[in-house]
């Protein structure tokens, strides 16, 4: 009996070591992609072609702005002299004219956002080639990103330094990394709260 113990006993140990030999090594790394965009050399190029398509976008907004504004001048000085339907008529211009005017800045936010998206994902997919590479040179099993952005929850909260692989990634990306300490300024964003032009006019 004992012997039948030993042997079962020593069968899972067997099987224990075999299994645990077969298992794959677990490492966990991570870095800061809005860091790693901060430094592309790209992130210029897409930071000056996302203000001059903020740019537009206001010009346009202003403009409507403006004619809002002429006609709102316009309505206020004859309204007094005006027949009730041609009075009727120009209120409901003006009103339609605002409600263009406030379709225009919701859409434009989500422009602007897309517009981001567009510019950003070439040098994003650069950047994930490099840490795809990172992660299979060092052993990585996986590698996660330490800033969410945007204001919201980080995926990553707290890791040791020896695991944060940007220097790693930028090095792969053919830049040098900057000095421990340096501050570097966010990586090219679209303001999501930011309207090509706020100021309009109240309804008449």
């Amino acid at each position: 009996m004992i012997i039948k113990r030993t042997l079962l006993v020593t069968s899972l140990i067997a099987l224990f070591s075999i299994a645990q030999a077969q298992v794959k090594p677990f490492r966990l790394g991570y870095t800061n992609v809005d860091y790693l965009i901060s430094l592309h050399p790209d992130s210029k190029k897409v930071d000056a072609e996302l203000k001059a398509y903020r740019s537009q976008l206001d010009k346009e907004a202003e403009g409507l702005t403006r004619e809002f504004r002429e006609k709102y001048e316009s309505y206020e000085k004859g309204r007094s002299m005006m027949a009730e339907p041609v009075r009727v008529t120009k209120e409901k211009e003006l009103m339609e004219l605002q409600e263009r005017i406030q379709d225009f800045q919701r859409n434009a936010e989500a422009d602007l956002q897309r517009k981001q998206l567009e510019l950003l994902d070439p040098v994003l997919k650069k950047i994930q080639d490099a840490i795809n590479a990172v992660a299979k040179e060092n052993g990585f099993t996986y590698i996660l990103n330490s800033d969410a952005g945007y204001g919201t929850t980080p995926v990553l909260l707290h890791g040791p330094e020896s695991d944060n692989v940007s220097d790693l990634v930028l090095k792969k990306l053919g830049i040098t990394p900057p000095p421990p300490g340096t501050n570097t300024k966010p990586g090219p964003k679209a303001n999501p709260g930011q309207k090509p032009n706020p100021a309009i006019k109240k309804k008449p």
